[in-house]
């Protein structure tokens, strides 16, 4: 699948990292040496030819360009890496290539979506007592109900929050769209694995 991507885009590398749901962007100018992909969850580049990439099964991959001066990143945010600071370490790290981030602009891939993330009363807690600004992001559908989370619109918050122009094209819940898109929750719940 990756080689097919990269045939799509014509770039001399396509890069992904070993994601680990942390807060580690890395810079790259070339493609990895031995094929070993570093531990992180963004990358950032300045070279043409170079594509990066984000894999996600549930969790926002976020495409950032800052188009006058071509620096690019790809970001993956899970729940962890978006409250800890992901989005603010990929615009630092793009930020240090020369990028503005006035000029940066963020697209938020299919994420799985609220009416399928069912969270635990300790997820809110942690995140109302690190960002207060998250609460918006929660909902129940009854009273005493389990509440969900909105990690799209929580990691484009986040964006807007930094500075950064988030997209506000809808994309597809990776729960709800299992003939197009993987979902490791709803593989979890149907028991296929991973």
């Amino acid at each position: 699948n990756r080689d097919l991507v990269q045939s799509h885009l014509s770039a001399q590398a396509l890069l992904s990292a070993h994601q680990v749901h942390g807060i580690v962007a890395v810079v790259a100018s070339s493609a990895w040496p031995n094929g070993e992909r570093p531990r992180a969850d963004a990358i950032v580049t300045s070279t043409p030819g170079i594509a990066v990439s984000a894999l996600t099964a549930d969790c926002a991959p976020i495409l950032l360009a800052e188009p006058v001066t071509g620096v690019v990143a790809a970001a993956h945010a899970g729940w962890r890496g978006a409250l800890e600071g992901i989005l603010e370490a990929t615009v630092a790290s793009m930020e240090g290539l020369g990028a503005r981030r006035h000029n940066i602009i963020a697209a938020v891939g299919p994420t799985i979506g609220l009416s399928a993330y069912e969270v635990g009363w300790e997820f809110q807690a942690t995140f109302l007592r690190r960002d207060g600004d998250s609460a918006a992001f929660f909902s129940r559908s009854a009273p005493g109900a389990r509440p969900h989370f909105n990690l799209p619109g929580y990691v484009a918050d986040r964006l807007r929050r930094i500075g950064v122009a988030a997209e506000p094209e809808p994309m597809p819940c990776t729960f709800a769209s299992e003939d197009m898109l993987f979902s490791y929750r709803r593989s979890e719940r149907q028991g296929d694995g991973d």
